[in-house]
């Protein structure tokens, strides 16, 4: 079976209320775009295909020729954004995967799990639900007594049934991420019926669910493992929620992984670096970019590491490192700055 990943990175996000494009906005040391597009690599057997919006070459000018890129030259919703992209995809791979480029923190292991959901339950999609509040504005995952998944109601819909309280209460949230059969995905996304929304007309990608239900087919729902893999950044204030999550999974591993965080709610190390067995990180500490940190070394405090390499048994107290290597053993200062 060959698997694809389907971007959508249309969306401007004008609650962002910025010149750039939502998606562009760095999160855990990089534009949060690119953290899925990483993800999506590492899980796409063609190059990951992504629906970008007409005059935007943000994401183009980021990734460049490592994806295949489609345009959504109107904004027609999330079900358009797969009609245009059929002709990137058709005939090339067994199942397709739909993300959206404002969910930084997915795993490459949550999507393969949809995959996997998909393939051995033979249904024609899989999708992600997340365990959440009841105060949620998420679409509700409605089951039926067999376990089944049978549709899913938005918030609004659910207002206007005689059992709203019912569905309401439900906790069992829709993602928004999708893993379709591919043949049947290009059968049946053309068929989507057209709907009213805030800002125009849409094709909502969710409709799939309700024409895979009407067929007779079955839909596959994996729940996500880690409830912050389904966190998405619309605003700023939301930018800050997926930054702390960011910092609490990063520093985690780090704390599992043989390095003492003295504080760690004051200390910010970005995903990509990498820290030795015993080495101590104290209070407002920053390890950004690539950095590198030997075994054995005590940063801190009020240090920043910035694309820095550090030898094993080094301290570094109140200091600036940057695009600098720093030999093993070596005591650097208080209040040294270090640029390349």
């Amino acid at each position: 079976m060959t698997l694809a990943v389907l971007m959508l990175a249309a969306g401007q996000g004008k609650r962002m209320l910025s010149k750039r494009q939502k998606i562009l906005h760095e999160v855990g040391g990089k534009p949060m775009v690119q953290h899925l597009f990483e993800t999506a690599v590492s899980v796409s057997d063609i190059l990951p295909v992504i629906v970008v919006g007409q005059d935007e070459a943000g994401v183009q000018n980021l990734l460049r020729e490592q994806a295949t890129y489609v345009v959504q030259s109107e904004s027609l919703g999330t079900g358009h954004a797969v009609q245009v992209a059929a002709d990137a995809l058709r005939g090339r791979v067994d199942q397709v995967v739909v993300t959206y480029g404002d969910m930084p923190l997915l795993r490459a292991d949550t999507l393969l799990q949809m995959a996997q959901a998909q393939r051995e339950t033979n249904s024609v999609m899989s999708m992600l639900s997340v365990m959440g509040d009841v105060s949620s504005t998420f679409g509700r995952v409605l089951r039926g007594d067999d376990g089944r998944v049978l549709e899913i109601v938005e918030v609004a819909e659910a207002k206007r049934r005689k059992n709203s309280a019912d569905l309401l209460a439900i906790r069992e949230l829709n993602a928004g991420l999708y893993c379709f059969d591919a043949d049947w995905l290009w059968q049946n996304i053309n068929d989507l019926p057209l709907r009213q929304a805030r800002s125009g007309v849409e094709y909502y990608l969710t409709d799939m669910l309700e024409t895979a239900v009407k067929q007779g087919h079955s839909v596959a729902a994996t729940v996500a493992a880690d409830a912050d893999e389904c966190l998405g950044a619309g605003t700023r204030a939301e930018m800050v929620l997926v930054e702390a999550a960011f910092r609490r999974r990063a520093n985690q591993h780090w704390l599992t992984n043989g390095v003492t965080l003295v504080d760690p709610a004051s200390i910010f190390i970005d995903p990509d670096v990498i820290i030795g067995q015993d080495t101590i990180i104290w209070p407002n500490s920053y390890l950004q970019g690539s950095t590198q940190i030997g075994e054995d070394c005590v940063i801190g405090p009020n240090s920043i590491m910035r694309n820095a390499k550090i030898g094993d048994g080094c301290h570094i107290e109140q200091a600036v490192i940057e695009n600098r290597t720093v030999n093993a053993h070596t005591i650097v200062p208080p209040f040294t700055n270090l640029k390349g």
